[in-house]
């Protein structure tokens, strides 16, 4: 799909501008125009970028894009990984199997980012929605209830966006977190990564070739992963002085997996399709939202790369946020709706952090004896029933959830709904009744889908974006939907 300069302006008014055309904001854009809410992106690329670093979609995310029409054109283009795999180069330390999950994708699909990027975009033009290329976010002023910004196009001329919301999904450096004053507070640690996309020549073996791979050995951190159209990801902390961006070579990758990989088995790198070095930094805005300016994606979080996290918590984000938006811009909820945005999100990102912070630590260990036990206690935590299990579904972020109440065993608000369990479309709300018979019933009013469920015990109102609303709602659609706001997720009285 080739990528060229918009030559049309902006509208001078919208409901939701949004910076930044990468996953996150594309997740956004199709969502809202999915949804009827007008809105304007922008950003200031000519098109998805090449080599980006995010090559993993997680079960969560296939489950959201699913509702938004992307996920099996994606699942189509990219590779099934199986799992996730931590070695010590002899042996597999821990193995989180993602073939027991509970959901319709028990797989980490490994996709570039670029990938990712042109099918939400082809999604979005298929809905008649759009994105302004070339355009640069200049900053903004309050205008009651919204904002209005400032935008430069390609030519350099300046326009002026007046919005009643603005979302900034421009990435780690974000112009709209910084514009509107949010501290991003955290830190780089000094270790720094080189990442490589390559193509094995005939013959390669040793390598696992269904799923994600972790090698932790004495002369540093390998992962290794197979990624589509017969490409393996290569990634591993970088020797100082290697600042340097594009330097690795076919023989530099070759003596890292030799060095670092596993002990039986070889590779001969035919191409190297991409290199870069970066250095990770783990921070969390300290707001999600201000007023009518919201984050989302690395402009609200940025962490360790450590199993495959960043765009899939940020497509949650998007996935969070749209509905929201929707039913605020509508009249159906109170502004305050909004601010459970930050409520959700933010606990989830610095757990997120704090978690990916300590993997990445461990595996670049650099003490020997401090490795054979950190080895020693992953074999002896894979030995442990139900720790693998979850694992994997904490990487397949099938976990996340707002609950707010103590579990007692029932379903519990704010948590995961799983489309085996309730199957779920479109970005609708669901009431799921008890089953009539051995058949699902489905039928539609208004926004909200009907769902006939054998086996199920109780009715479920579950939210657009998958989380439980309610439990024990009343079994009669039209006095769910007169009664709506009273399942929605305000805030937390102070």
């Amino acid at each position: 799909m080739p990528a060229s300069r918009t030559t049309t302006l902006p509208p001078p008014h919208t409901d939701v501008l949004i910076v930044g055309a990468g996953p996150v904001g594309l997740a956004l854009a199709v969502s809202l125009r999915q949804l009827g809410v007008d809105h304007v992106l922008i950003d200031r690329d000519d098109g998805p970028r090449t080599g980006s670093r995010a090559a993993a979609l997680q079960p969560r995310s296939l489950e959201y894009l699913e509702r938004i029409g992307v996920a099996q054109r994606l699942v189509a283009a990219g590779e099934r990984g199986q799992g996730f795999r931590v070695h010590d180069r002899e042996r597999t330390l821990l193995h989180a199997s993602y073939a027991g999950l509970d959901t319709p994708y028990p797989y980490v699909l490994l996709a570039s980012q670029e990938t990712t990027e042109r099918h939400l975009l082809r999604r979005l033009r298929e809905l008649g929605g759009t994105t302004y290329r070339g355009h640069r976010f200049l900053g903004f002023t309050p205008d009651f209830p919204g904002i209005t910004a400032v935008v430069a196009g390609p030519d350099g001329s300046l326009r002026s966006v007046r919005a009643r919301y603005l979302v900034g999904c421009d990435g780690l450096h974000s112009a709209v977190r910084t514009a509107a004053g949010i501290g991003f507070p955290g830190e780089a640690p000094e270790q720094l990564f080189a990442l490589a996309d390559v193509r094995l020549a005939p013959g390669a073996d040793g390598l696992a070739q269904d799923g994600t791979t972790f090698f932790l050995s004495r002369a540093g951190m390998l992962l290794l992963s197979p990624l589509a159209d017969g490409q393996h990801r290569v990634v591993t902390p970088a020797a100082p002085g290697s600042g340097t961006l594009g330097t690795l070579g076919p023989v530099d990758i070759e003596r890292l997996v030799a060095e670092r990989g596993p002990l039986t088995g070889s590779i001969r790198v035919a191409e190297v399709v991409s290199a870069s070095t970066y250095r990770v930094q783990e921070r969390v805005a300290e707001r999600f939202r201000r007023g009518p300016v919201f984050l989302a994606g690395d402009a609200a979080h940025t962490h360790s790369p450590a199993g495959g996290q960043g765009m899939n918590t940020g497509i949650q984000d998007a996935g969070n946020l749209a509905w929201k938006l929707h039913t605020v811009l509508t009249g159906a909820a109170p502004d305050e709706l909004l601010d459970s945005y930050h409520e959700e999100r933010h606990p989830v990102a610095a757990e997120l952090v704090a978690f990916t912070s300590h993997f990445a630590r461990l595996a670049t260990l650099r003490d020997p004896d401090a490795g054979q036990r950190r080895n020693d206690l992953l074999a002896a935590a894979a030995a442990t029933p139900g720790i693998p299990g979850w694992v994997a579904a904490k990487l397949a972020q099938l976990d996340t959830g707002y609950a707010r109440e103590p579990g007692d065993g029932s379903p519990r608000v704010g948590e995961r709904v799983s489309p085996l369990s309730v199957p779920q479309a479109g970005l609708h709300w669901t009431l799921a009744l008890p089953g009539r018979g051995q058949q699902e019933h489905v039928q539609q009013q208004g926004v909200l889908t009907v769902r006939h469920v054998p086996g199920l015990r109780t009715p479920l109102l579950v939210r657009p974006n998958g989380h439980l609303a309610a439990h024990g709602v009343p079994a009669e659609p039209a006095e769910v939907l007169s009664g709506l706001d009273r399942y929605l997720p305000l805030p937390t009285p102070r």
